[in-house]
């Protein structure tokens, strides 16, 4: 029995370390096609699908904001554009604080529609529709839908009255030039002669995506800057995951069920649930045992109810509950009840019927049955004090974006919570040397509290930035959490009681842990306080708003990028001998100018990144046209046409590393070879310098 209950104990802290990694599909589904509704009116059609937290801009956003969605025509004959694109759905309108305009786009979906009048008996209409896309973590690059098509139009028409476009000239004379073999030689020498940066950034686009050689047009990638990373990046990432994310959920709920342990409704349960166990059978071994099963019951009942709000939910809404602003007022609200009832305004309660029909039940049957009953009939009982701290990780763990963050959480906190009844059945003397419940269980309650409110902040921040209200920007944010940290400290040191203190009678005197632990949380107030004029404040950057939030603001340090060409970088970091610090970004890139102003700005990272990197940052949006278009066989088998400097970017980021989002940072040898894994969008100057310090 007891080999059983170890491998069982041992299944279930493996499930703790249980990762699943998936790859981010296209999060703006595209179709197209043309509607001829007369023999002189042609419509090309594009129908946009768009998941859940993601949305397409509109039509004609003014300069210097995020990418519009433009049509581009391609020497279309026999027909040309009438008007502009017309964008057909339901468009939003909010103001952008970081651009200072209005943005309008459209959310789940969108159909832009071009028309075009035929002006010849046959018409060829061929161009693309270019669009950005963005959800509150990251940006597509500009995306293109290109299409191509023939059709009839009007049998009277004069084929003179078609004029071709300037595009389509310039495209003829080309290709009029490199039609033999001697003027295609002699085109490809000269290029190469004239113009050798040309050159050399023209051998780096290919149309293979082998990792020996990158090949277009005969030419190959010589410095091998370009060969893809994509496993070496991905080994990189999941590591990452596996060592951070699910384990600091799994430590979380661990903590939570060890703060669970010391308040009133668990403390005083142990002993006489411990004592009940050895004393109801003269067999010790089995009385020993039964608690071991009991303390297996309570990480059965918790994990289950992680693995129910997974299944309730699902993957892909855990996934969105980060960012979803209804959610995080929902959070908000629950987290406010939960600090008001560990204040003792009033107290969570399940019906006590349940814990009676439970109980009853568990006295009536035997064996295993009995033992999980009573586990259960815990779970009902301790509700008014697990509640809020279950509540707080299971918020913690849902928008995590780890589908099993849940789970993993309630294992921590059950192993936690169990683990007392297994461990004072196995050695009974250590239950007389345990503390004796008192007013102490309360001070844990109202600390609990504190940072229950705290948290609460945290979630209303989200929703305060997705609806642009400007209720909670960083420093209102900051005057709240000096307030409630500074009042903890209060608390702790004896300088206040709440009503639920003083039921035993006047006040005691503050024992010496606590006015230690007040000095300390008078202390992190104190020092909360000078980011009230923009300091940085890392130990609270993952939580608060971000800087540019921020009305006054003393830090004005920025880092700029010494080059914007990915060739010329590498040669420089080959020269100097230094790791390159790659950053995908974009003109229009919102999130990218949030990481930059809140957290490029922080002395330590500006130094680091000045000093210790060649910074390349490479504008996926960049509209200078190319000298050449080429086209490039993408990953997934599509061809791509690249257009301008910045396709040539995204073509990179994609096929280099397997990514197609901005922000998105990468830090590479001066070989093109990762050295960690890649960093998005997350305002955390902490993790911002883990990631930089990465192990050389």
């Amino acid at each position: 029995m007891i080999r059983k209950i170890t491998w069982l104990w041992a299944t279930l802290m493996l499930m703790a370390t249980t990762i699943v990694v998936a790859q981010p599909s296209m999060p703006v589904h595209f179709s197209v096609k043309q509607q001829q509704s007369s023999p002189e009116v042609v419509d090309v059609v594009f129908t946009a699908t768009i998941d859940n937290g993601w949305h397409v801009y509109s039509t004609n956003l003014p300069d210097g904001g995020p990418v519009s969605a433009t049509f581009h025509d391609e020497g279309s004959t026999g027909a040309k554009p009438q008007g502009t694109l017309q964008a057909r759905g339901k468009e939003k309108s909010e103001n952008d604080p970081l651009f200072d305009m209005k943005v309008r786009f459209f959310e789940q979906n969108v159909t832009f529609v071009q028309r075009y009048k035929v002006t010849d008996k046959e018409y060829h209409i061929k161009g693309y529709l270019e669009y950005g896309a963005c959800n509150d973590q990251m940006c597509l690059p500009p995306t293109t839908v290109e299409f191509d098509y023939t059709g009839k139009g009007p049998q009277k028409a004069d084929k003179a009255e078609a004029q071709p476009t300037a595009a389509a000239v310039a495209q003829t004379e080309q290709s009029e030039k490199t039609d033999t073999p001697e003027n295609a030689e002699q085109s490809e020498t000269s290029d190469q002669s004239d113009n050798p940066d040309q050159a050399k950034a023209s051998d780096t686009l290919g149309t293979s995506n082998t990792s020996d050689t990158l090949a277009l047009s005969g030419l190959t990638d010589k410095s091998g800057w370009w060969a893809p990373m994509v496993d070496e990046l991905k080994a990189y990432d999941g590591s990452a995951i596996a060592d951070h994310s699910l384990l600091y959920i799994f430590l979380m709920g661990f903590v939570g069920g060890l703060l669970a342990l010391f308040t009133p409704c668990v403390w005083p349960i142990i002993p006489m649930t411990v004592s009940f166990f050895l004393k109801r059978s003269k067999d010790k071994s089995k009385g020993v045992r039964d608690a071991i099963t009991y303390g297996i019951s309570i990480v059965v009942i918790y994990l289950a109810l992680g693995l129910l709000i997974t299944a309730l939910f699902g993957a892909q809404t855990l996934n969105s509950l980060a960012t979803n602003a209804v959610f995080n007022i929902i959070f908000f609200l629950l987290l406010v009840v939960f600090a008001l009832s560990f204040f003792g305004w009033f107290e969570l309660r399940l019906p006590s019927s349940w814990a009676n029909k439970v109980d009853n039940k568990a006295t009536q049957t035997s064996g295993l049955v009995s033992i999980f009953l009573m586990a259960f009939t815990l779970a009902l009982v301790s509700f008014s004090c697990t509640a809020p701290i279950v509540g707080l990780l299971l918020v913690e763990a849902g928008t995590s974006g780890n589908w099993i963050g849940p789970a993993a959480g309630m294992l921590g906190f059950a192993i936690a919570l169990a683990l007392p009844f297994t461990l004072f059945a196995l050695f009974p003397t250590w239950l007389k040397q345990a503390p004796k419940s008192g007013s102490w269980m309360n001070t844990i309650k109202v600390v609990l509290g504190f940072i229950e409110l705290a948290f609460a902040l945290k979630f209303f921040s989200v929703a305060d930035l997705a609806y642009g209200w400007h209720l909670l920007d960083r420093e209102v944010f900051l005057s709240l959490w000096i307030a409630i940290f500074g009042l903890l400290g209060l608390y702790l040191v004896g300088m206040f009681k709440f009503q639920s203190d003083l039921v035993d009678g006047d006040p005691k005197p503050m024992p010496v842990p606590c006015i230690m632990l007040g000095l300390c949380s008078l202390a992190f107030a104190i020092y909360m306080i000078p980011g009230l004029w923009g300091a940085p404040c890392k130990a609270v950057s993952a939580f608060a708003p971000p800087m540019y939030t921020q009305d006054f603001n003393l830090n004005t340090h920025e880092v700029r990028a010494a080059y914007t060409d990915y060739d010329e970088g590498m040669a420089a970091a080959k020269a100097q001998g230094k790791p390159v610090f790659l950053d995908f970004t974009g003109f229009g890139c919102v999130n990218c100018r949030k990481m930059e102003a809140a957290v490029w700005t922080d002395p330590t990272v500006a130094k680091k990144l000045t000093n210790d990197f060649v910074l390349i940052s490479l504008f996926v949006d960049d509209k200078t046209p190319l000298p050449e278009k080429r086209e490039v066989v993408l990953p997934s088998g599509e061809k791509k046409t690249l257009r301008t400097i910045g396709d040539k970017w995204s073509y990179l980021e994609q096929m280099k590393f397997g990514h197609l989002t901005q922000p998105l940072y990468v830090l590479v040898d001066n070989e093109g070879r990762p050295l960690t894994g890649s960093f998005s969008y997350k305002e955390d100057v902490d993790a911002f310098l883990k990631f930089l310090d990465y192990k050389r």
